[in-house]
Formats: C-alpha cells, structure tokens, sequence
C-alpha cells in the first residue's frame, strides 16, 4: 500500500506543511497559493496511483508526473520568495524537502 511508502508520508507531511504556509499569505496571492496546493496534490496522488499500478512502464509514467508536480512546487516557492511570501531561508527549507521528495521518487522509477 502507498501509504507504507516513506516518499508518500514525507509528501503528505510537506503538504500539510504548505497548506499552513500560504494560509498566512496576503489577499492577492490566492492564486498562487491554489497552485502551490494543487501541484503538491499532484506529486501526493500520483505516487499513490504509481505504486498502485503493476506494469514497469505505467508505475513509471505515474512517478514521472509526480516528479514534474515537485519541479513545480519548487518554482511556486521560488515565486513565493521573489514576490515577498515566505523568507528566503524558509523557501531553502522547503525546496530541500521537495528535493529530497523528487529524489525519492526517482527511486521508486528504478525499482
């Protein structure tokens, strides 16, 4: 089951994570904030349906989404930075946890 999967817990914690950060976020910036949830969404729930998946080539296209969903939480926290959101060391934090998340999922691709 996913949710044995240390890449799925991580990416659930680091959703939670960020759901808490753009509460904070001024009006103005709902947008952004949308993106960042739903593209963390989007790396959770695909390496749910990859590893629920039992041909190679299809749990693989399932990880490869969810590791392009991660390359774009990284720029909605790259945005988030520029624009003022978070501070630069809070946006070094998270962008650590979505690398290590991505790098996991570059693992579950090989097995």
């Amino acid at each position: 089951m996913h949710e044995k999967l240390r890449c799925y817990q991580k990416a659930v914690e680091l959703a939670e994570e960020l759901s808490k950060e753009v509460a904070s976020w001024p009006r103005g910036f709902g947008y952004l904030a949308d993106q960042l949830k739903r593209a963390m969404a989007s790396v959770v729930l695909n390496i749910a349906e990859g590893n629920a998946r039992k041909a190679h080539k299809e749990r693989r296209r399932f990880f490869e989404i969810a590791r392009a969903s991660a390359s774009e939480v990284s720029s909605c926290l790259d945005l988030s930075q520029a624009f003022g959101l978070i501070p630069a060391m809070r946006a070094i934090e998270l962008k650590s946890q979505i690398e290590i998340i991505s790098k996991m999922i570059w693992g579950l691709m090989r097995r």
